[in-house]
């Protein structure tokens, strides 16, 4: 039943903070008791509904119109009131019970002051515990705060609610937006549920809305819809494609021709219900049919205004809007006359999680393939460039040996001028009856004997310097692969440079075959030219020589077949070996990190043990330390007990002294002697309390 109703926000508190559900219970008890009609039952409820509509039908207007409405519409319109008060009112039993006539009234439309309840009944939202910790959740931090800011003024920027900026509906929209993405992290925030959120919010409170939205992620696959790799809206594009496919083939066929696939416009109507394609009015009573029947209405509603406008192409986008003006009972007639297998829609579903699987297989082994290849690869280059690393440090080893053997004669040569410079030195010394060098002999010697010194102390620093070297490239020849890899590598570079050479020799011989079988064939034209002047018998041998020629040369392009493909096989041949090669070092590789896999496991064991041992002895720790507080405690309230005992009989002492002194004035007596005994009861009284308010030991 279509209602030409504009939707407009409603406030969230009143001006006497009456909250939106006791307004609308308001409502229906103030419409219940002006009526006071008899119980009916739902049927002859439906029964009287539809009579109206077809009333409403004749008479060519909405049943909410403008002022200018008959006073007929009127009736059937507090009617229509009366009808959905009495089902909220008894909404257990109409679920149960009449679950098919509740269907029929809301493809007709919930009026628009019922729908927040209705809502809230149909996804079972109105008592759900996640609408207590909603407060708490707004007092919180979201990551996704900024993209939901940028994506707020985007959301109906025409309607009054949402377009002023900073307003009431943006920040409501906000709040529940940002509660959703705290409550659901992986999914968080997502374009398009915006617009689902602010259609709630302009029918009920932001608790509600909030309330309702989470329902709808949870129960009506909008989950899956809003997930990051939207695996779900891939399963509906592919069962909405099948659709079109089976009950419009022709469109199919000119969508394919065009490359229009169906994501690019049927993406939006799965993601937001419709609301961002339709109009309003149009929309929302879409949304009424999905609150109860779920997504089965979007294919319907999709299919149906495809088949509708299959004439404009790929125009149909543009045309649509223009034509829902005059409002939804036209869509949803539409809708309803598709066909909708149920069973054949689980049958996709399960058709497109095996491709979906067998795909992911099949990336999963490509890029594993991948991986292994450029392991390969990356190994390859390793041991090639240690081959030639090798060579280079061999030569700087052999450099650096001629050079230690120099260093190494040198410092034998200023050893053996040493000695001699320190012979010629003791002789210097010896005491002698006539000298034999005169002083500057003797300076000379001595700076001879100093520059042989600072010549040894050099080669000595040269020495060292070069068996740093020697170690620096020992340790680098640890480091660089080892022989057997490097032979086996040398030997794989052997054969293919052996067959190579076999390719270029039979390549060779090839050519050489060629040019002689050229050249027999020139002399063979030459002789042959004149034929035709000879006679009978010596046509016919030239024509046999001819044969024999052509043979010849079939022959020898046979050959050079023979031998490029004896080529490729000995290069697949070699190919061959070279990934068998690869694949066992591969294998070794994996044993070894398989092995040091099990060790750090082993490791990871005995230090989960030791953590388990240590939590065990701190809670051992933690219980003694208990006990020992709950002994002490106890002992503060004992003494306490004892405190407050003492001070009883201090107070009491006191009054019987009072007493004392009165009765010691009445009487007329001496009473000091009593007065002094109660005293003393008080001190010792006195040091018993201070020595249990002492502080205990532990």
């Amino acid at each position: 039943m279509g209602q030409n109703v504009t939707l407009r926000p409603v406030p969230l508190i009143s001006a006497d903070k009456m909250s939106y559900q006791l307004r609308v219970a308001k409502t229906l008890s103030m419409v219940t008791l002006q009526t006071r009609l008899p119980h009916r039952l739902l049927e002859t409820d439906s029964k009287s509904l539809r009579s109206m509509n077809g009333s409403r039908r004749n008479s060519g207007s909405s049943l909410v119109s403008s002022s200018s409405a008959s006073s007929n519409l009127s009736h059937l319109e507090e009617d229509s009131w009366i009808l959905w008060g009495r089902i909220v009112n008894e909404w257990e039993e109409v679920r149960k019970k009449k679950e098919k006539q509740l269907k029929d009234l809301v493809r007709r439309g919930i009026p628009h002051h019922f729908r927040a309840i209705v809502w809230q009944l149909l996804c079972n939202a109105q008592n759900m515990p996640i609408k207590d910790q909603y407060s708490e959740l707004l007092k919180m931090t979201s990551p996704c705060e900024k993209l939901i800011r940028r994506d707020i003024a985007r959301t109906y920027p025409e309607h009054e609610f949402f377009k002023e900026k900073d307003s009431l509906g943006q920040e409501v929209l906000f709040n529940v937006m940002k509660a959703y993405s705290l409550v659901d992290r992986e999914v968080g925030y997502c374009q398009g549920s915006a617009f689902i959120v602010g259609l709630l919010l302009m029918q009920m409170p932001e608790e509600e809305a909030f309330c309702v939205f989470v329902k709808l992620m949870q129960d009506y696959r909008l989950r899956e819809l809003f997930k990051p790799s939207m695996a779900e809206l891939g399963l509906c594009m592919y069962q909405f494609e099948y659709m079109i496919q089976e009950q419009l083939p022709d469109l199919h066929i000119h969508f394919q021709a065009q490359s229009f696939h169906t994501s690019m416009y049927a993406s939006s109507w799965f993601l937001t219900i419709f609301l961002t394609s339709f109009p309003l009015p149009v929309a929302t009573r879409i949304f009424d049919i999905f609150m109860c029947e779920g997504l089965e209405i979007v294919f319907r509603v999709g299919l149906g205004m495809l088949q509708v406008h299959q004439a404009g192409g790929m125009h149909f986008q543009r045309v649509i809007p223009h034509q829902l003006d005059s409002g939804p009972d036209k869509v949803i007639q539409a809708a309803y006359q598709v066909k909708y297998n149920g069973k054949k829609m689980k049958k996709l579903e399960k058709e497109y999680t095996t491709i979906k699987t067998k795909e992911m297989e099949e990336q999963v082994e490509i890029k594993r393939l991948r991986t292994e290849n450029r392991l390969l690869k990356q190994r390859i280059d390793t041991l090639e460039k240690g081959q030639v690393t090798r060579a280079q440090e061999a030569e700087e080893l052999y450099l650096v040996k001629r050079e230690l053997a120099t260093l190494k004669q040198q410092s034998e040569e200023a050893g053996a001028q040493l000695e001699q410079a320190k012979a010629t030195t003791r002789q210097l010394h010896q005491p002698q009856g006539a000298p034999r060098y005169s002083e500057e002999s003797v300076l000379q010697l001595e700076r001879e004997l100093v520059q042989a010194r600072l010549k040894e102390a050099e080669s000595q620093c040269a020495l060292k310097e070069m068996q740093d070297k020697i170690l620096d490239i020992e340790k680098r020849n640890t480091s660089l692969p080892d022989d057997t890899n490097v032979a086996r590598l040398q030997d794989e570079l052997i054969c293919v440079k052996l067959r190579e050479v076999e390719a270029l020799t039979g390549l060779k011989e090839l050519r050489q075959q060629v040019r002689d079988l050229e050249d027999h064939w020139q002399r063979h034209m030459a002789r042959t030219a004149g034929r035709w002047k000879d006679g009978p018998k010596k046509n016919t041998l030239c024509e046999l020589q001819d044969e024999l020629m052509s043979v010849r040369l079939r022959e020898a392009e046979a050959q050079a077949e023979l031998r490029e493909t004896r080529q490729r096989m000995l290069e697949q041949e070699t190919q061959n070996q070279i990934h068998s090669n690869q694949l066992r070092r591969a294998e070794q590789e994996s044993r070894c990190l398989q092995e040091c896999v099990q060790t750090l496991t082993l490791q990871n064991k005995d230090l989960h043990g030791q953590l388990q041992e240590i939590k065990r002895r701190q809670a051992e720790l933690e219980c003694k330390s208990k006990e020992e507080v709950m002994a002490v405690r106890l002992r503060e309230a004992d003494n306490i007990a004892a405190m407050a005992e003492l001070q009883q009989q201090i107070s009491e002492l006191e009054i019987q002294k009072e007493e004392g002194k009165v009765q010691g004035q009445l009487n007329h007596t001496d009473s000091s002697q009593y007065i002094h005994d109660l005293k003393d009861q008080i001190a010792e009284l006195k040091d018993e309390v201070r020595l249990a308010s002492a502080p205990s030991v532990v």
